[in-house]
């Protein structure tokens, strides 16, 4: 049977992705080779300043904002955030990052590195908790190269990827499904050639349940949901 394929959306500066990060995790813990997780990028903050400055312009601007990714992180025991999240650092647009990012994701496509590293995925995390419990500004491509380092991958292979405009198409082939599909939210899982979706906070159980529907429905069957 073919694994279930599921596109997932997200922002690398979301809160809510940083959040939906664990049970990802626990997704792939619990139905392995049943399920396939393709990553895309949504830019919810492409143009982050301009749009906290302007949505967050009666609600205490950059600092309302802070004091809101604050409030949602109380809820959550399992992870860590900086005091000062928002206001000391902010990080002018996502897009840089998921560039870089995807320029991580061709090197390891390509057999650059070992496989069984999942550095891609790796990484995806390691610059969202370098954001958000550092202030690290994962906008800055000096930033980039340093938490790359870190992770000790190969730079001059992640470099070459985005001279070579590779990592750009990845990234363009983001914004047409971001399009075609119509994402709007991060994160968003859609399911079952698009005619499933689950967007933002959702929790564990909501997404094991839609998987299980759809491994007990296979394809061309009828559901009762």
């Amino acid at each position: 049977m073919e694994p279930i394929r599921i596109f997932y959306f997200s922002d690398i500066l979301c809160i809510w992705a940083y959040v939906a990060q664990i049970r990802l995790d626990e997704l792939k813990k619990t139905f392995q080779e049943k399920i396939a997780i393709k990553h895309h990028f949504v830019p919810v903050f492409g143009v982050s300043l301009e749009k906290l400055e302007n949505r967050w312009r009666d609600r205490g601007g950059l600092q309302g904002y802070s004091d809101h990714v604050k409030e949602v992180a109380k809820k959550f025991d399992h992870i860590s955030l900086h005091p000062d999240i928002w206001t000391k650092v902010t990080p002018v647009s996502s897009t840089s990052c998921h560039l870089f990012l995807h320029a991580i994701q061709l090197v390891e496509m390509k057999g650059l590195v070992d496989l069984d590293r999942q550095v891609f995925e790796k990484a995806t995390q390691a610059f969202r908790e370098a954001f958000f419990t550092r202030l690290a500004n994962v906008s800055d491509r000096k930033v980039q190269f340093e938490i790359a380092e870190e992770l000790k991958l190969p730079i001059a292979a992640i470099q070459a990827e985005i001279d070579s405009g590779e990592a750009y198409a990845q990234l363009s082939q983001d914004f047409e499904l971001v399009k075609e599909l119509m994402v709007t939210v991060s994160p968003t899982l859609i399911f079952n050639e698009g005619r499933q979706r689950l967007n933002g906070n959702v929790g564990y159980r909501v997404m094991e349940a839609n998987i299980r529907e759809l491994l007990h429905n296979p394809p061309g069957e009828q559901s009762w949901c």
